[in-house]
């Protein structure tokens, strides 16, 4: 019910996103969506990719702080107030959302987001007949 986000962190100087982004191309890795949330000092660069293990893998061999996670991801059809509905499931059932980005891949929104009470979210998606995506199937969207 979940898929596999990659956060590295990364100084605010030039030339460290580069960096990143240039091992994913030499090792042939799709990103599929990503954000930069940013402090003064240092960002975290959150990213979906195609093969999140091996980008895993790459990064770290490369000495680039990375890590690893879980993250719920929904597929929504593309019409104004789908994400309203979505969220508000959660809002409900008095779940906090970390952190939320959202993409367009072939004609569905896509919601990706970090909640702390995974059980109780996987519950409120199942009740709410909320359509997941995980690793399998997001191989199939691309």
């Amino acid at each position: 019910m979940t898929i596999k986000q990659l956060s590295i962190f990364i100084e605010n100087q030039s030339g460290t996103l580069i960096n990143v982004l240039e091992v994913l191309k030499q090792a042939g890795i799709q990103i599929v969506a990503s954000t930069i949330a940013d402090t003064a000092e240092y960002g975290i660069y959150r990213m979906i990719c195609n093969e999140s293990q091996r980008a895993f893998d790459e990064l770290r061999n490369a000495g680039i702080a990375v890590a690893l996670s879980d993250v719920f991801a929904l597929e929504l059809d593309n019409t104004p107030g789908r994400a309203a509905d979505a969220i508000k499931a959660f809002s409900e059932a008095k779940i906090n959302i970390d952190y939320l980005y959202s993409f367009l891949l072939k004609g569905k929104g896509i919601l990706v987001f970090r909640i702390e009470e995974t059980e109780k979210a996987r519950q409120v998606i199942l009740d709410n007949g909320l359509k997941y995506i995980n690793e399998e199937n997001l191989s199939k969207l691309l």
